[in-house]
């Protein structure tokens, strides 16, 4: 056990955290996702919460302030919604960790598809909030 450091992170989630580079992506996907069809490094986290989830990284992850969207969820298809109370627990999360990030883009699912075969790592969780995936994008943490 380390002090300071959620019990929510497991060592090999720490690991990827850890080895992620400026400009790397993470996706903490919903329990629906097709992470191991998509991308080779994928992780569980089952049991765990997307809120929680960010609640545990967010304080040892910088987000990329180059980007314009550092943040980004997978958009409901035409005819269908998402529940907003998914992106504001989100949102809550980020703005306790790090509030001037701008607003969460939605990217259409097949695009958000594509980017998590791109990411750096899947991380499925056991969360069933529908459209509940989100991806971050890693910046450079800054110096003391």
């Amino acid at each position: 056990m380390l002090k300071g450091i959620s019990p929510l992170l497991s060592p090999d989630l720490l690991a990827i955290l850890c080895r992620m580079g400026h400009g790397d992506t993470l996706v903490l996907a919903d329990a629906h996702f097709p992470g191991h069809s998509v991308n080779a490094l994928t992780l569980r986290a089952d049991g765990l919460k997307i809120p929680d989830l960010l609640d545990a990284i967010l304080p040892l992850f910088e987000l990329d302030d180059f980007i314009e969207a550092p943040v980004a969820m997978m958009a409901p298809v035409p005819g269908d919604s998402a529940d907003p109370a998914v992106e504001a627990a989100y949102r809550a999360a980020i703005d306790r960790h790090a509030p001037k990030t701008p607003p969460i883009a939605m990217i259409e699912r097949f695009a958000f598809y594509e980017m998590a075969k791109g990411a750096f790592a899947v991380v499925m969780t056991g969360d069933t909030s529908k459209y509940g995936n989100i991806l971050l994008t890693k910046g450079v943490t800054p110096s003391v």
